[in-house]
């Protein structure tokens, strides 16, 4: 990977539970962006949805780390903050979004495509609103059932499902990097160390390969 791809551009990511909890994917996820030369501001909300980053919702578990700065978990005292209040605090280059296994529904009967489908062009909209570019990363495969009821298909299904809808972000196939299982679990959803450690390498690669990446990182060294 070319060191420069990232270098000098300003990240905001924000997730889910897998960037919420200590040893989770913000970690890595953070240090690989930020090695390549990125400013990453990372910020994790537990069970947040799409449409909760347009305004401020309490969650029961959260993250934070900016730059070098050391990670700020977050017990009840987390909250979403409205994504134009952080794009306009941060003007970011890009904007990394880690929302799947959240919006899945795994332990529902039927995947809720209405709503999801309201909730991610919502924010999409939102962010394309301030001219700023954006990308989706989509869920990676778990291990079938555990208390969050994962299950093979439906990740399948989430991840189709935001590859034809994220635009105008760009998406990022989590299950290429991965084979089913592959990833040892603790719960069927959350990854050991090792697991979040490839999936935030993989990350860092795909988003430094996206041809959005390569334009910005143009107009950074202008």
């Amino acid at each position: 990977m070319p060191a420069s791809a990232l270098a000098g551009l300003t990240l905001l990511v924000l997730g889910e539970s897998h960037m919420s909890l200590a040893d989770h994917l913000m970690e890595p996820l953070h240090n690989s962006l930020t090695a390549q030369g990125a400013k990453v501001h990372s910020i994790g909300a537990c069970g947040a949805s799409a449409a909760d980053w347009l305004l401020v919702k309490k969650v029961d578990c959260g993250a934070e780390r900016t730059g070098s700065g050391k990670m700020a978990i977050k017990g009840r005292d987390a909250s979403t903050t409205p994504i134009k209040t952080l794009i306009a605090a941060d003007k970011p280059d890009l904007v990394v979004l880690v929302i799947g296994d959240t919006m899945a529904s795994y332990d529902k009967p039927a995947f809720p495509k209405a709503w999801a489908w309201q909730s991610v062009t919502n924010l999409t909209k939102e962010i394309a609103a301030t001219g700023t570019k954006c990308v989706w990363v989509g869920p990676a495969w778990g291990k079938e059932g555990g208390m969050y009821k994962k299950n093979d298909p439906r990740t399948q299904l989430m991840s189709q499902f935001l590859a034809a809808n994220a635009a105008p972000c760009a998406y990022i196939d989590s299950l290429k990097m991965s084979k089913p299982g592959q990833w040892v679990t603790t719960d069927g959803q959350h990854f050991t160390v090792k697991g979040y450690q490839a999936w935030g390498t993989g990350i860092t690669e795909a988003i430094s390969k996206l041809p959005a990446v390569s334009l910005s990182s143009k107009a950074a060294k202008k």
